[in-house]
């Protein structure tokens, strides 16, 4: 558990919050490893957790008739995967696949929106954050079917 914390503080999207609510997020969190090649979800799927990327790449995908999956974002190290286990009714927005074997802290969705049930201050900052990774990600949906289709 003390590895996972220290993890937690270190990882970007994370900075800058309490010791009481790192404290609570600590408490839905667990290891995991995605081989090369490996779906770690996919569009339609219900949308149980979220992760912070270790090590690796992981590919955004979205899959379209005549053009088959189209790749929207690579993400890497640092980088945070999934924000549909926030936003009602919890299901993967877009397929993810691991590009290379990847390590993350995946965070337990169904646990955090407990917490955030009885932390609205938690659940205000988790918000605020994720509204930027869903912003970040519509946008790079958008230039991608420009590219696809403008062509």
């Amino acid at each position: 558990m003390e590895d996972l914390k220290a993890y937690l503080i270190e990882h970007p999207f994370l900075q800058g919050f309490s010791q009481h609510h790192l404290e609570l997020i600590v408490g839905c969190a667990k290891n995991v490893r995605f081989d090369t090649g490996e779906f770690i979800f996919k569009e339609g799927q219900e949308a149980n957790e979220f992760y912070l990327i270790r090590h690796g790449k992981v590919a955004l995908e979205m899959y379209a008739a005549e053009k088959g999956h189209i790749t929207i974002q690579t993400i890497s190290e640092g980088d945070v995967l999934g924000w549909s286990w926030l936003i009602p009714p919890y299901n993967w927005q877009f397929d993810a696949r691991a590009v290379e074997i990847t390590r993350a802290i995946a965070l337990d969705g169904k646990c955090l929106r407990d917490k955030c049930e009885h932390d609205h201050d938690l659940g205000f900052e988790l918000l605020k954050r994720f509204s930027n990774i869903v912003s970040q990600r519509l946008e790079s949906t958008r230039l991608q079917l420009l590219d696809v289709y403008g062509n």
